[in-house]
């Protein structure tokens, strides 16, 4: 069922996705009257699931779930309709109008896909708000994994600042070490003291790539009572709101060592050391034969939420815009650095479905579909022939130079992109069987 849901999401986030790319060429070819032969979402070699025409276009769905595509007439596309090239000019082609317009057909989709991701943004603001949890709230500091420990982070160190960024948002702080082109100087706090020390950049190279950055940290969870359900406990003086620090005599802040060594006193008495309301004090409980004292664990950590106007939600989903796209760009930077070996994390089709929770969130599925949409737009503005980077630095040459690429270059050209793209695919969604049915 878990993995229904994620095809369901991942279906449904790609129909849109590639509908709202196409429809921007669509809807810009159309205001210049160029014709728009075809307008299809996923690909339809040999067949299309279903198809109809309305005036001169048709419209259909394909059975390749791999992108959609629009047939503009008097272009060379990923048709390869070469024929149509062969025939006299049209006023109504693509071929026959200034390049300045062409330009902006080209590069319409992509504006429609960073538009989508703006207006989900702005939606989300609005909607849900901002929730987060911050780093000032982290009291008890962050436990590491072995990666972390090498970089210099010690179990209980509180984050203060990465290359002399405050941190406000827990999830900043992975960014700010994943999406990194250099060393990073860290400030944390230490015993009540604060200090720096550098993370050297290979070492965030080889964290990225060893993927070792999904456990890199974590909150330290404190041992909060919540409701008192055991009449023993509360006859013991146990309150709701109490912090446990220590369990027979030994200190323990985390929840977890807490309820290990609670575990160890089964069906007889011990000692809780709590704070209560600032204060220290001991108490002695009855600890019944499942190692438990009878109470509802609490919650350490309370979520910042920052709600929205309607009118609010605009600069709100702009900021969030931003922030992924200069995030992504990052990436795909770091990506194609050789040194960085970032290449061998590229995912296809099984990456992007998993990335989308097991169970139905709308909020997740839009904050996933508004990067995807993001990603779409960078992709696609690459200057690879094929992509709409590569037709719109052909026409900007064109509106620079005057000089019109010919129709065998652009074929050519054409043909080339396709073998990139196809490379790519194949690398990629290699990749993932490698990752996920193989290693």
């Amino acid at each position: 069922m878990e993995i229904l849901i994620k095809v369901v999401q991942l279906f449904m986030s790609l129909s849109l996705l590639v509908a709202i790319h196409e429809f921007g060429h669509f809807i810009v070819a159309r205001i210049f009257g160029i014709r728009v032969e075809k307008f299809y979402i996923f690909f339809d070699p040999w067949f299309s699931l279903f198809k109809f025409k309305r005036g001169d276009t048709e419209y259909g769905l394909g059975w390749i779930p791999l992108g959609g595509y629009v047939k503009i007439a008097g272009m060379i596309d990923e048709s390869m309709d070469t024929e149509q090239m062969k025939q006299p000019e049209q006023p109504w082609e693509f071929r026959a109008k200034p390049a300045w317009q062409r330009f902006l057909v080209m590069v319409a989709g992509v504006v429609m896909n960073l538009l989508l991701a703006f207006m989900i943004y702005c939606g989300i603001s609005y909607t849900w708000g901002s929730s987060y949890l911050a780093n000032d709230d982290v009291k008890w500091g962050y436990n590491f994994n072995a990666t972390a420990e090498q970089m210099g982070f010690v179990d209980g160190d509180k984050i203060i600042s990465i290359e002399g960024e405050s941190i406000d948002n827990v999830n900043e702080i992975l960014n700010a070490l994943v999406i990194s082109d250099g060393d990073r100087t860290v400030v944390v706090e230490r015993e009540g003291l604060q200090q720096q020390f550098t993370i050297p950049y290979q070492q965030l190279v080889d964290m990225r790539n060893n993927e070792e950055f999904k456990d890199l940290y974590s909150p330290i969870v404190p041992m909060i009572v919540g409701e008192v359900q055991a009449e023993t406990a509360r006859e013991a003086g146990l309150m709701a709101n109490d912090q446990i620090i220590g369990v027979g005599g030994i200190e323990a802040i985390e929840a977890e060592r807490v309820m290990a060594l609670l575990g160890e006193w089964k069906g007889q008495s011990t000692t809780l050391d709590i704070i209560r309301l600032g204060g220290k004090m001991q108490i002695t409980v009855p600890v019944n034969e499942e190692g438990k004292v009878g109470f509802q664990i609490g919650q350490p950590f309370e979520l910042r939420t920052r709600h929205y106007s309607l009118l609010e939600s605009i600069p709100a989903g702009a900021r969030l815009t931003i922030k992924q796209l200069k995030g992504y760009w990052q990436q795909l930077k770091m990506i194609v650095k050789p040194k960085t070996e970032m290449y061998k994390s590229l995912g296809g089709f099984i990456s992007i479905g998993s990335i989308f929770p097991g169970e139905w969130n709308w909020l997740s599925f839009w904050n996933t579909t508004a990067f995807l949409s993001i990603i779409l737009a960078v992709m696609n503005i690459i200057p690879i022939p094929g992509l709409d980077g590569g037709h719109s630095l052909f026409t900007l040459w064109e509106m620079i130079t005057r000089r019109k690429p010919s129709d065998k270059f652009l074929e050519i050209a054409q043909y080339v992109g396709l073998f990139i793209l196809l490379i790519l695919l194949v690398y990629a969604n290699g990749n993932d069987i490698y990752r996920f049915f193989i290693k």
